[in-house]
C-alpha cells in the first residue's frame, strides 16, 4: 500500500511485482551471507580461540568483506552470540529450544522416568552441535563484558531449562529430594562440558553417554 499510496513503485505494474521478488532474493542472499559469516566464526573461535580471532579473519574465511560482517552482526562478541545461538538451536529460525521437535519427547513423556530419558537425548543433541562452543565462551569470559554476560546468560539458561524439565517430571510423579533439588541436579547434568569431555576426549559412544546421563538424572531426582 505504502508504493501505491506514495508512487514509490516507479515502474507501473510490472515495478510493482517485479519489487518483492527482488527483495526476496535480496534477503534470501542477505541469510546465505550471514549463515557463511557464522559458520566461519563458529570454525575459527573453537580452533584459534576467541581472542585469536579477528572480523578480518572470519571475513576472509566466509570470503566476504570485514565491513559486510560488521554490518550483519555490528561486533565480535554479537557474532560469538549468534553462533551460540545457532549452535544450540541447529540453525537460524526464531524458535525456542523448548518447541523444537527434537524437544518434544520431554513433553510427550508419561513418567518422570520417561522424562529424563528423553531429556538425556535432548541433552546430547546440544552437547554435539554446542560443547566446543560452550568451552569457547567459558575461555573468552574474561576478554571483556559482553562476553562475560553471554556466559553467565548461558548458566542461566541452563539453570531455566533445568527448572522447566525438573517442574515437567514433577507434574508427572513424585521427586525424592524435591524440586530445588532436582533442578540443582539437572543443572549440573545438563552442561554440555560432560558431552566434551567424555565424548569429545574420551571417545564414548554418545549412546552410552546418553545412557550414562539418563542413569546419573534418575540417580539425582527419582527414588530407587
Amino acid at each position: 500500500m505504502r508504493d501505491v499510496k506514495g508512487g514509490r513503485a516507479g515502474g507501473g505494474e510490472g515495478g510493482a511485482s517485479r519489487r518483492p521478488y527482488r527483495s526476496a532474493m535480496r534477503e534470501e542472499a542477505a541469510r546465505r551471507t550471514r549463515g557463511a559469516v557464522v559458520r566461519a566464526a563458529a570454525e575459527l573461535f573453537t580452533a584459534r580461540g576467541y581472542a585469536a580471532t579477528s572480523l578480518a579473519d572470519i571475513a576472509a574465511a566466509a570470503g566476504v568483506a570485514r565491513p559486510t560482517v560488521f554490518a550483519a552482526f555490528g561486533s565480535k562478541p554479537a557474532l560469538l552470540r549468534q553462533v551460540v545461538d545457532q549452535a544450540l538451536a541447529g540453525d537460524d529460525e526464531p524458535v525456542p529450544v523448548a518447541r523444537r521437535p527434537w524437544f518434544r519427547p520431554v513433553w510427550d513423556a508419561a513418567t518422570p522416568e520417561e522424562v529424563l530419558d528423553a531429556y538425556a537425548r535432548v541433552c546430547t543433541t546440544i552437547g554435539a552441535r554446542a560443547a566446543a562452543v560452550f568451552e569457547v565462551v567459558r575461555r573468552a569470559a574474561d576478554e571483556g563484558p559482553q562476553v562475560a554476560e553471554l556466559w553467565d546468560a548461558l548458566r542461566r539458561n541452563r539453570r531455566a531449562g533445568a527448572r522447566m524439565v525438573a517442574e515437567h517430571a514433577a507434574a508427572k510423579g513424585p521427586l525424592k529430594d524435591g524440586l530445588e533439588r532436582a533442578v540443582d541436579v539437572l543443572w549440573i547434568f545438563n552442561d554440555p562440558a560432560h558431552y566434551d569431555a567424555l565424548v569429545t576426549q574420551c571417545g564414548w559412544p554418545e549412546a552410552d553417554f546418553t545412557a550414562w546421563l539418563s542413569e546419573q538424572m534418575r540417580r539425582g531426582l527419582l527414588a530407587p
